[in-house]
């Protein structure tokens, strides 16, 4: 498996869970620190770090600590993971409207000829 499709099923992986995919949606406003995530999603604090855990090592989170204190988890997005995952979905909609054009055309083009079959020809 290429390591493109590793990072996608990561990301895939954890946006599974719609706990996590809430974090991703407030963490998109701005860095949040994890008990203010967990206060949020009313999520006791060991539920929220396995959250966290997952969000960071599918590299869609990262973790930093505020200068005035260390023990403090200060959890932001990371764009890349979602740029691989929006580039595989345009991938996949390409795809699927070519699928979908071209049955589109088979159809009418079966519709023609039976139309065709169906009118009386002037001979």
């Amino acid at each position: 498996m290429s390591a493109s499709a590793t990072r996608l099923d990561q990301t895939l992986t954890a946006l599974a869970d719609p706990h996590r995919r809430r974090v991703v949606d407030l963490l998109a406003k701005g860095p949040r620190a994890a008990g203010d995530l967990a206060r949020e999603l009313e999520l006791s604090p060991p539920a929220m770090s396995r959250h966290l855990r997952t969000l960071r090592q599918s590299g869609l989170v990262e973790e930093s600590h505020p200068t005035f204190d260390a023990r403090v988890r200060i959890y932001a997005l990371r764009p890349e993971p979602m740029v691989h995952l929006l580039r595989w979905l345009e991938d996949a909609e390409r795809l699927w409207s070519e699928q979908l054009l071209a049955f589109k055309a088979h159809v009418e083009k079966d519709a023609r000829t039976e139309q065709d079959a169906k009118t009386p020809r002037d001979s």
